[in-house]
């Protein structure tokens, strides 16, 4: 894995349940969540995520200390998903938890975005 590096905007949120660390590694803007996604805390999911502006944007969402996820983070994580690859870019899940990624099996989003086992190999292309 390269050098981790902090961006310039690098920020932390953090809302009820869920915390969101964004940072960024050889260009991929790497987001570390932590805690519960939920309709309460979608935003946060929502606001990390947000790559606008950025050509051809990489976003990886370390998924490994996230507890809980319903249908308001599949949510985020599809439109996510669509805007990121609509700007040339992509989203790839690392290392999900198995209640997450058993929620992203049943619901089937784990057909369409990456995801991988670990954060190493989610930065890797």
């Amino acid at each position: 894995m390269g050098e981790n590096r902090m961006a310039d905007a690098e920020h932390a949120a953090q809302h009820g349940r869920l915390s969101a660390v964004v940072t960024e590694t050889g260009g991929i803007r790497v987001v570390a969540l932590a805690g519960e996604i939920d309709h309460h805390t979608a935003g946060t999911l929502r606001e990390a995520l947000d790559a606008a502006g950025e050509p051809r944007p990489r976003v990886v969402a370390d998924m490994g200390q996230v507890t809980f996820m319903d249908s308001s983070g599949i949510n985020v994580l599809i439109t996510a998903h669509g805007a990121l690859g609509e700007a040339g870019g992509w989203l790839r899940l690392a290392a999900p938890t198995e209640t997450v990624k058993r929620t992203l099996n049943i619901v089937g989003v784990d057909a369409f975005i990456d995801c991988r086992e670990s954060l190493s190999h989610a930065l890797d292309d």
